[in-house]
């Protein structure tokens, strides 16, 4: 059971390991028509498709998509492969199943990314995870820059390109009653003159407020601290910033509705 992994609903402890005559006399079969031998077929391979997918280590995609997309390169390999081609199967599938994860990933990527910065991505984290087989700790950027022959700063620039953004609202705390998120962590550097408070309408609502209320405000938006350097400095729980940023935020909207 110390080699269970479940994606999508499998266990692939369970999968089958199949010789390589037993491959071929499958493939024969499936190409005369035989579902039954199909379906084993691709079963039994299912672990070409789990090896690549541990290539991808990304947070980018659900690992269960990405299976799926793999799968379907699988498929792919097993429609279009031919004896004649002299390889065995598993050599001429990885590259299918590589191909069609990448053009996933690529295509579902919400900023484009140029071939060649993926090229050079990929290498890196293939050389990262050599190195990472053989070394206690993870391998810092400058041994996988010169483990894959690469610059330092084209290691950083092609990570830093298939990275996943953070959305603002991802949660990054939660007591069960309070959700504090990423743009709660945030300072505002910026916003620090008295244009906000020199609008009429905004001074009557900030008036309506109470005074823990209007000082959290005036912390938060106007000095431009972040919720933590807020708790630290009128004694109380980050949470129950949040919790008094989010009314009092309500409060003036609604003198603006």
């Amino acid at each position: 059971m110390s080699n269970r992994v479940d994606i999508c609903g499998i266990n692939t402890s369970e999968l089958p390991k199949l010789k390589s005559e037993e491959v071929a006399d499958l493939m024969r079969k499936l190409k005369q028509g035989d579902e039954n031998a199909r379906q084993l077929f691709l079963f039994s391979n299912m672990r070409l498709v789990l090896s690549v997918v541990k290539r991808f280590n990304t947070n980018k995609n659900n690992i269960d998509d990405i299976f799926q997309v793999g799968f379907v390169g699988l498929i792919k390999a097993m429609d279009n492969f031919d004896e004649n081609f002299n390889v065995k199967f598993s050599t001429y599938a990885v590259p299918m199943i590589i191909g069609e994860i990448r053009r996933f990933i690529r295509d579902n990527s919400c900023v484009r990314v140029s071939r060649s910065m993926r090229d050079v991505a990929y290498k890196a984290l293939q050389a990262r995870d050599k190195l990472a087989k053989n070394m206690p700790n993870d391998p810092s950027l400058d041994e996988i820059a010169q483990e894959a022959g690469l610059k330092l700063r084209e290691v950083l620039t092609a990570l830093d390109a298939i990275s996943e953004p953070i959305s603002l609202y991802d949660p990054v705390y939660n007591d069960s009653s309070e959700t504090v998120m990423v743009m709660d962590q945030i300072g505002d550097s910026k916003n620090t003159s008295d244009k906000y408070i020199e609008h009429v309408a905004l001074k009557e609502a900030l008036n309506n407020l109470g005074q823990r209320e209007k000082e959290i405000l005036w912390l938060r938006y106007f000095i431009g601290k972040t919720q933590v350097e807020i708790s630290d400095q009128v004694g109380i729980s980050q949470a129950q910033v949040s919790r008094l940023e989010k009314n009092a935020l309500k409060e003036i909207k609604k003198n603006f509705s």
